[in-house]
């Protein structure tokens, strides 16, 4: 029986290779006791449609800075999907989940004028409908694990809370997340090869022909350059400050400073960061270019959660190959697919500690991670493409 302590997640093996991390044989189960977190912002594709898609990113990364804050940083599995995020947590974790959530639900209006729709279930409810919740530790970088999932679980939750099932209320005591941590200073990383595609991809049932599809398409992700990686070392230049800073000072009224205070330590946080891109520096133990370097294998551009979820620098052409591939596995998968010219980076650090410093051999450790998307809607969109496609 697999055991429920708080040491389940942090003691599954962790797999180096993407490819054999995506792969639904290799997940494990989550113990019945555990409980799945999803949320997501309502009316996204409009906020979106707005101009609003660093504050849409911005508040589906603070979910799980908020979760990550709130079970005192120990690890737990979670997966970002643009507009929101889905995660799983011990039962010893999930009244404090729960409140965080509550939480960043207020904490989004209030603050980013964006309404996210929480909710909690526990896993044996999911099995019981019908569905599983697997989940498996992929290191991305020696500094950054996080988690896949697989068993149609997280996609059947997430349908169900859509149509207003086992939802949360927000807070309504006042109550703040913790978004210690989370940042938003850098800037649109331009295409270096023509296009930025989003894709989602998921199977249709449990056709066998699915694994063999998801094989053979990050076989072909790897002939890219950094396996279409848009997270490069040119790419990475800090953002416009006003929209930089504003954002952050949105997060930081969450850990309890004062408005005009989070907008002080946030320009001056911007400032330093800025200067550090410009020069390099190298003391104290840091180094700026190791950090810099850190970034690019940290970079969540590929995922697995019930569906393959991919950000891909790539060309036109590589963007035409794959929809045909797709289309001609229509029987069995769905998909959508979003094009457009820059990726979007939103920034989850444990502690500044960690800037050039990356935890190496810690196979624990979340020194930082940071959430890609396409930066004119990127998940969002190519799911209303999926949606808007006819699968009959």
């Amino acid at each position: 029986m697999v055991d429920e302590s708080t040491s389940f997640y942090s003691s599954l093996p962790v797999i180096s290779s993407f490819s054999v991390a995506a792969r639904p044989e290799n997940h494990v189960p989550l113990p019945d006791g555990w409980v799945v977190g999803f949320a997501d912002v309502v009316g996204s594709t409009n906020a979106i449609e707005q101009g609003r898609y660093k504050a849409v990113n911005m508040v589906g990364a603070g979910v799980i800075s908020a979760i990550t804050n709130a079970i005192e940083r120990r690890p737990f599995p979670f997966v970002f999907g643009g507009d929101g995020a889905s995660f799983a947590v011990d039962p010893n974790d999930a009244d404090a989940a729960s409140q965080a959530l509550q939480a960043m639900a207020a904490h989004s209006e209030t603050e980013f004028n964006l309404e996210l729709r929480v909710a909690m279930l526990p896993v044996s409810s999911i099995r019981a409908a019908g569905a599983d919740v697997c989940v498996v530790r992929y290191e991305a970088g020696p500094d950054c694990v996080y988690a896949m999932f697989s068993g149609g679980g997280l996609g059947w939750f997430a349908d169900q809370v859509k149509a207003g099932n086992h939802l949360l209320d927000s807070a309504s005591n006042g109550a703040v997340p913790d978004l210690s941590g989370l940042s938003c200073r850098w800037g649109l990383a331009p295409a270096k090869h023509g296009i930025i595609l989003s894709a989602m991809i998921a199977p249709r049932g449990s056709d066998p022909r699915f694994s063999a599809l998801m094989e053979e398409i990050i076989a072909l992700i790897a002939t890219l350059e950094n396996s279409g990686n848009p997270v490069t070392l040119n790419a990475l230049v800090p953002g416009p400050a006003a929209q930089a800073i504003k954002l952050e000072a949105a997060a930081k009224t969450a850990t309890g400073d004062w408005r005009w205070m989070a907008w002080i330590k946030s320009t001056l946080l911007y400032t330093i960061s800025y200067l550090a891109f410009q020069f390099r520096p190298k003391a104290g133990g840091r180094d700026m270019d190791v950090y810099m370097e850190s970034m690019i294998t940290n970079a969540d551009f590929r995922k697995f959660d019930d569906a393959l979820y991919l950000t891909l620098d790539c060309s036109p052409a590589f963007a035409e190959e794959l929809d045909r591939r797709l289309e001609t596995a229509a029987e069995f998968a769905r998909y959508g697919t979003f094009i457009q010219r820059y990726a979007l980076l939103t920034c989850f650090l444990l502690s500044n500690e960690n800037i050039g410093r990356p935890l190496r051999g810690k196979t624990n450790s979340l020194a930082h991670i940071h959430f890609i998307d396409g930066a004119s809607g990127g998940y969002t969109m190519a799911s209303k493409a999926m949606k808007n496609r006819s699968w009959e």
